[in-house]
């Protein structure tokens, strides 16, 4: 799209990997119908890193690092933690590794687990990195939940809009856990 040429040559200066596709060829002349050619023109790129999000993941959990990058010839992947390589079969981890794609899998996530990490991507024209952080997230348990619940029914609310407390706030009180008990087993049974 945009090229034409009147010559039995189409020059491209300065091309990019956007023109990457299939051109095609019509040459003519009174005698004969018109012969078409397709060429397919491919442009080698240096790998760069299109996605690189680091993730929070509970202890004991399933984690992922995922690093996409583009590249023509595709790009090989390489995963690192503080300046070590990370070997495919460490114990709880498996890299998986497909042409644009490379995800760092964590089985059971431990506290030594966590910290950063960097995807290499690279291929004969070039390389490049990202640092990508696995850290820890919090998972709320049922003592947090009661702390939390317990907290939020005891402490008065003294916003705009509040209504003044009655009997020293006995009643309040009560009406509120009322409705946060239910909540609070909600959040049990769904849990287990």
């Amino acid at each position: 799209v945009g090229f034409v040429s009147e010559d039995e040559y189409l020059e491209i200066q300065g091309i990019t990997r956007e023109q990457s596709g299939d051109y095609e060829c019509s040459a003519s002349n009174d005698v004969a119908a018109p012969v078409v050619r397709r060429v397919k023109v491919t442009v080698n790129y240096p790998p760069y890193i299109s996605e690189a999000k680091g993730t929070g993941v509970p202890v004991g959990q399933k984690g992922t690092l995922q690093c996409e990058a583009s590249a023509v010839p595709s790009a090989e992947f390489q995963w690192y933690k503080d300046d070590k390589r990370l070997i495919e079969g460490k114990k709880g981890v498996k890299v998986e590794n497909r042409p644009f794609l490379s995800k760092l899998i964590f089985f059971n996530v431990s506290e030594h687990d966590y910290g950063n990490y960097t995807c290499v991507a690279s291929n004969k024209l070039g390389h490049t990195n990202a640092s990508i952080t696995l850290f820890e997230l919090n998972e709320p348990t049922s003592s947090t939940l009661l702390q939390e619940v317990k907290t939020t029914a005891l402490t008065p609310w003294k916003g705009p809009g509040a209504v003044s407390e009655v009997n020293n706030g006995t009643s309040s009180r009560r009406a509120g856990c009322i409705w946060l008990l239910p909540l609070l087993v909600l959040h049990l049974l769904l849990k287990f």
